[in-house]
């Protein structure tokens, strides 16, 4: 397949002015909304340790989700064409941040916790092998620099 390039466009507009800007570090809020045409905006802000309101999303909640929802779509793709039936998918996963003595920080690394519930007749074998195959498949988990572990869990239904 020849290559191809898709581009993904939103805004980010911050909503945290509370009436003097960013005068002193405690004078503004961090609330900011992301925005995408033809979508609901996502209220979003900073992680509470970093003056954020704790009923929005911070960025390393989406990015943590992002590899999640990624991971699954791929491993969906797989499952349908592995013959393994999924009836149900749910994953508990959890990014890992680090903070450095002068306030920067990066991920160390994101869990993937996944229960995948697969239809009776369905190879939990299969299903459990398509986590690697999702890993390396998975956009987003192949653009990050640090590792994306995978704990899956393989329940087959009744």
């Amino acid at each position: 397949m020849a290559e191809r390039k898709h581009r993904y466009e939103v805004d980010v507009v911050w909503t945290g002015n509370t009436g003097e800007g960013t005068k002193t570090y405690r004078s503004y809020s961090r609330d900011h909304e992301i925005r995408a045409e033809g979508r609901p905006p996502i209220p979003g802000t900073s992680d509470p340790a970093f003056r954020g309101d704790r009923t929005r999303w911070n960025p390393e909640q989406l990015l943590t989700a992002a590899l999640s929802a990624c991971h699954k779509l791929w491993y969906l793709h797989l499952a349908a064409e592995a013959g393994v039936v999924v009836t149900a998918y749910e994953d508990h996963a959890e990014g890992v941040l680090v903070e450095s003595a002068d306030g920067g920080g990066r991920f160390t690394q994101v869990v993937l916790r996944p229960v995948v519930t697969i239809a009776p007749g369905s190879d939990p074998e299969t299903a459990a092998r398509l986590h690697g195959q999702a890993a390396e498949k998975c956009f987003l988990a192949c653009s990050v620099n640090f590792p994306v572990e995978h704990e899956p869990t393989v329940v087959v239904g009744e």
